[in-house]
């Protein structure tokens, strides 16, 4: 028979490929994303029915650079694997294969020829330790890793028992009646096991003809509300980074099948990514092995996997959008997201767009690839999405991130047929636009840790913006500062708001270092934030925690000690008057209201409680604060009989036949430092002077 025909009916050559890591074996073997440390090859000849080739690889893991202890105690107990074996023999995994590679080619066999396929004990070998690790160390595995034979499975078939599938080498040999091997010529001697059960299947007839294949590319595919989908094969994944597109999430799943446009990346009730996705399996065994990647890494972020149902799924990926649907329908390989759009922006703009420049690329189908997103009333929102035929126009496209139509630069996303159907859903359902209820009554009144104990100090690492929109919300804030927003710490942004609540058109916002600071204050100092269709010039000016502070509490120094005492650095702006006093009845119109609350000493103070509410915006969680106004003086306790706080003869006040206006006062002592600057005021007697405001 010659080597044609038996490829129509089986492979002419099995190998065995044998996997160990450094961790848990059995079947949670790659569940503790522990590295491969061996690897073990068994040629057969299918024809001959006889081995052709034997090779073992020890393989070094980069842990063992940092780790004295290397395997694990089980590992070591089931095999004759020592540590000082791993250091000293092992190599690296991507040099492990090659020499397997080159091996094959010394004994003639060509592992790329469809003849030559791999039988493994069960699906972990493949599907959960060496895809996913080759794809973390950035290797490309030959093509030929990407299908194999489930030895588990074929001893199944063979004994006529689907429905009772053997769980492990054991269970294979108790299946067909072998003894298990007593001389141990490999690493491992369930390899010899294996190799006796192919030689006993080879003998009898049974052929390899049924192969498990691994999807290497995530297919795109369109989903329906009306759709029915496996509750069985659906989980959630929690904590990715906000950026991640749907093939770096496959890229997470590397060895296990994702149906057809089975990523579905969730949104936040503004339409950003949230950091969550519903992922589709093609059955339950691909979940289930998907649940065991539970708190494995994207880089330095773990990811938490859990079950999610088919109604879940739908929720997100399913559309009922015809005009979606007829174009998604024209078979895209590439779907790119277009955000901060101009209102009146044409589909041509976009085509002229991604042509120019030095790494154009080309529509597909022309302005009938362009889909813009629209509100109910048909007015644009300055979103759309664009289609691409290749792969290859993906990172030339993606290219023009931050790229300018117009006086607007234009933010790029990859995206995925679940988030066209899930923005245009939102898109068109009224209730997207409808005011939310005022945020203010949404904070549960209960005070926080002062301003100053959050931030302090006269490092110059924070930023003053001033003459901000007062419809501007922290996402236009870090669409202004642009590449300057990385530098932003964690929970960095503070929107300034005024007594009742209201937005005043300032913000700060601490950055990780005093040159950050400086950088963003030089480059975007009266530079222009497009907000619609309008154009503010916005302020920008270096300042220290201590500023920061100054405004936050009222206008009023935080305090410090005695000996680290020091001139407040203060950025350019008007004075700040505190709310946190009313005219009182000792002092007709501009005494100061006297709280119960302790003695001041001469650099004491009790700010105002400081609230704050969560801002969920990628790539930091930016606070806002507010400080509450006092309440009216009848809600007050009743007042203590206190000396007048100014002589008479000091300030003679005439009598007022209409009422008295509403003022606001304060009485400082001389001793009080006050803000540089204030402008010199009068004094009055020789430790007071006397502010007032209407």
């Amino acid at each position: 028979m010659s080597i044609k025909g038996l490829n129509m009916i089986g492979p002419h050559h099995v190998c065995i490929l044998y996997v160990a890591t450094a961790g848990l074996q059995g079947p949670l073997m790659g569940s503790d994303e522990q590295e491969i440390v061996l690897l073990i090859y068994v040629i057969v000849d299918v024809m001959q029915n006889k081995v052709v080739g034997v090779q073992q690889y020890p393989v070094r893991p980069l842990a063992a650079d940092v780790n004295e202890n290397i395997l694990s105690e089980q590992l070591t107990s089931e095999s004759v694997l020592t540590d000082e074996l791993i250091k000293s023999a092992g190599r690296l995994l991507e040099n492990a294969l090659g020499e397997f590679e080159a091996y094959c080619s010394s004994i003639h066999v060509d592992p790329h020829n469809p003849g030559f396929q791999f039988v493994t004990d069960g699906q972990l070998p493949l599907r959960q330790c060496l895809h996913p690790e080759a794809c973390r160390k950035e290797i490309d595995l030959p093509y030929y890793y990407s299908t194999f034979h489930d030895l588990r499975k074929e001893v199944a078939r063979f004994t006529g028992k689907n429905d009772e599938i053997p769980q492990s080498v054991p269970d294979m040999l108790n299946c067909l009646d072998l003894k298990p091997e007593s001389e141990n010529e490999f690493y491992k001697k369930e390899a010899k096991d294996m190799v006796n059960i192919i030689h006993r299947l080879l003998r009898d007839g049974h052929r390899f003809d049924v192969p498990e294949t691994i999807s290497l590319v995530l297919e795109p595919g369109i989903c329906s509300k009306d759709d029915e989908i496996d509750g069985n094969c659906v989980v959630r994944a929690r904590g990715l980074p906000w950026q991640s597109s749907d093939q770096d999430i496959a890229k997470f799943f590397r060895g296990l099948n994702v149906a057809k446009g089975g990523v579905a990346l969730c949104l936040s009730p503004q339409g950003r990514r949230n950091g969550e996705a519903l992922i589709r399996f093609i059955n339950q065994e691909h979940r289930d092995m998907a649940l065991k990647r539970h708190k494995h890494h994207i880089g330095p972020r773990y990811i938490e996997v859990y079950r999610a149902s088919g109604d879940d799924f739908l929720s997100v990926a399913g559309g009922s959008n015809g005009e979606a649907q007829a174009f998604l329908s024209r078979g895209a390989a590439v779907i790119v997201r277009m955000r901060g759009l101009p209102y009146d922006c044409t589909a041509k703009q976009v085509l002229d767009f991604f042509s120019a420049g030095e790494q154009p690329c080309t529509v597909l189908d022309g302005t009938d690839g362009v889909l813009f997103v629209k509100k109910p009333d048909g007015r644009a929102t300055g979103d759309a999405f664009v289609l691409f035929a290749q792969e290859s126009d993906a990172p030339k496209a993606l290219s023009k991130h931050r790229e300018c139509i117009g006086s607007r630069y234009i933010e790029l996303f990859r995206s995925t047929t679940a988030e066209v159907q899930q923005v245009l859903n939102r898109s068109l359902d009224p209730k997207t636009y409808e005011q939310p209820p005022p945020l203010i009554a949404q904070i549960p009144q209960v005070p926080l840790l002062p301003q100053h104990i959050i931030t302090s100090g006269t490092r110059k690492d924070c930023i003053r913006l001033r003459g901000l929109p007062y419809e501007a919300q922290v996402e236009h804030i870090l669409d202004f500062l642009g590449d300057h927003a990385k530098n932003i710490v964690f929970q960095g942004v503070h929107m300034v708001y005024n007594a009742q609540g209201q937005p005043s058109g300032e913000a700060f916002i601490q950055m990780d270092s005093e040159q950050s600071a400086y950088n963003a204050a030089q480059q975007k100092h009266h530079r222009y934030m497009i907000f619609g269709k309008k154009q503010r010039y916005i302020e920008v000016f270096q300042c220290s925690g201590e500023d920061m502070n100054l405004v936050l509490t009222g206008g009023i120094p935080a305090p410090v000690s005695p000996a680290k005492a020091a001139p407040a650095l203060l950025s350019p702006g008007g004075n700040i008057i505190p709310t946190a006093f009313h005219p009182g009845a000792n002092f007709p119109g501009y005494a100061p209201v006297q709280l119960a609350a302790p003695a001041l000493g001469p650099r004491q103070f009790f700010p105002p409680p400081i609230f704050y509410w969560p801002y969920p915006s990628p790539p930091v969680s930016p606070t806002s604060y507010y400080a509450p106004t006092m309440p009216p003086p009848a809600a007050l306790p009743p007042q203590q009989p206190q000396q007048p706080m100014i002589p008479p003869e000091c300030l003679p006040l005439p009598p007022m036949a209409a009422p008295i206006p509403t003022l606001d006062a304060r009485i400082i002592p001389e001793a009080m430092g006050r803000p540089e600057h204030e402008k010199a005021r009068p004094n009055f007697g020789p430790s007071q002077y006397v502010e007032l405001i209407i």
